[in-house]
């Protein structure tokens, strides 16, 4: 079970989760790569627009925030590796690790912060139960082609 944890500081904050998934990284990075079919197989995210390839733009509705739509960039992409998505204070970090036995550690991290960060830090909801939700759903997605 994952186990999400955020690191708070004065300017930012920090939510990080990890994740064992029993299936290969190539197909959890496929489960990744497509956005349309984000609102399909995880509850967290309620829409997901626009396509995941370097430079592209994307337009997420999240269930956290579900009237506010954030408009982010896609920063980097390494195939079966890593993806960067951020915005004007943040980004998401999605990495893949092949494990020896033929499985993937997954890992997700989100830095949020700014100079002005603690005026409105209180503001922002925590994220750790929707990124535990979010590596549940993608572990189930991912091991269900796997089986």
């Amino acid at each position: 079970m994952a186990q999400a944890h955020t690191v708070k500081k004065a300017f930012s904050r920090e939510t990080i989760v990890e994740m064992d998934i029993n299936s290969p990284t190539e197909r959890v990075w496929q489960v990744l790569g497509q956005a349309e079919h984000y609102p399909k197989w995880t509850s967290t995210i309620l829409a997901l627009e626009g396509k995941i390839a370097p430079g592209e733009s994307l337009r997420l509705r999240s269930a956290l925030d579900p009237k506010r739509t954030f408009r982010l960039k896609v920063k980097a992409l390494e195939p079966n590796g890593r993806m960067v998505w951020g915005g004007s204070m943040g980004e998401r970090i999605f990495a893949l690790t092949a494990l020896p036995e033929g499985g993937t550690r997954f890992r997700m991290s989100e830095k949020i912060g700014s100079p002005l960060f603690f005026l409105f830090a209180g503001m922002i909801p925590p994220f750790d139960e929707a990124f535990d939700r979010f590596a549940q759903d993608l572990k189930l997605e991912s091991e269900k082609a796997s089986r």
